[in-house]
């Protein structure tokens, strides 16, 4: 390839599937201009990039593979978001992945920007067996306490799913789910369903928390989605909860404040 110019190599780099970079780099091994080697440096920078995401996505896939081995057929991932929050439901995702599913960019919903999630959470809907997000309101939230509500938030996403479910993999402890589960620690980062699941949730109650910003918009739900931001909590402070807030929840609890 020598009688090409740094131009053309660096364009056919940019621009060569991944299978087939190693041996373009291989026959480029002998060139020493300067604009080749800076060329070759970048096509193997992204080869090693691709290749660390394809072997972070198989070990996310691990899990599910070993179970599936174990004789389950249908397994869904599930986590939650919004359990911290002052306002607004506790959410929770469900989502049944095909073991051979790999879905670019995956990953724990709090380590990815809102773009990402939200791009990442389409194709979750175009490549999953299924999905469901089911939310509980404050009101049950204060009822039941956070704890239970969390639960049956994600009890009611795998019942949305609407078919049956032989084995759970949820994120955090082991809680009971109806149904055979794993609990994993930092699985929202670790198995790829339980992944997906995060995402869902979280693209969902972001939505949800936007449109409740035009009903209230003097709290900001838009921007903290309800979470305990210092301009939210002082806004409590100053004009009191709405209807959305959780009154079981500390600034909400503590009558004394208003």
């Amino acid at each position: 390839m020598s009688e090409l110019s740094v131009a053309e190599i660096d364009h056919l780099l940019s621009n060569t599937l991944s299978a087939d970079l190693p041996e373009i780099i291989s026959g480029l091994s002998a060139d020493t201009r300067t604009g080749v080697r800076n060329a070759v440096g970048r096509a193997q920078r992204r080869l090693d990039r691709e290749l660390a995401e394809h072997e972070r996505l198989e070990g996310m896939a691990e899990l599910q593979i070993s179970l599936h081995a174990s004789g389950y057929t249908m397994i869904a991932g599930v986590d939650e978001v919004g359990r911290g929050c002052l306002a607004g439901p506790v959410s929770a995702g469900a989502v049944v992945l095909d073991a051979a599913t790999r879905i670019q960019g995956l990953d724990d919903s709090k380590r990815l920007t809102p773009e990402m999630r939200v791009q990442i959470d389409a194709e979750i809907r175009t490549q999953a067996l299924a999905v469901a997000v089911a939310h509980v309101d404050p009101i049950m939230i204060d009822g039941l306490g956070i704890a239970a509500a969390n639960l049956l938030a994600m009890r009611r996403a795998v019942a949305a799913l609407g078919m049956p479910v032989d084995h759970v993999i949820v994120d955090g402890l082991p809680v009971d789910m109806g149904v055979v589960s794993t609990a994993v620690v930092g699985g929202d980062r670790r198995v790829s369903a339980i992944a997906a699941a995060s995402i869902v949730a979280k693209v969902a109650r972001d939505a949800m928390m936007r449109e409740f910003d035009q009903e209230f918009p003097e709290y900001g739900f838009g921007a903290n989605k309800g979470y305990g931001t210092l301009e939210h909590i002082e806004i409590i402070r100053r004009i009191g909860p709405c209807a959305l807030h959780r009154m079981s929840f500390a600034p909400c609890s503590q009558n004394s404040l208003f």
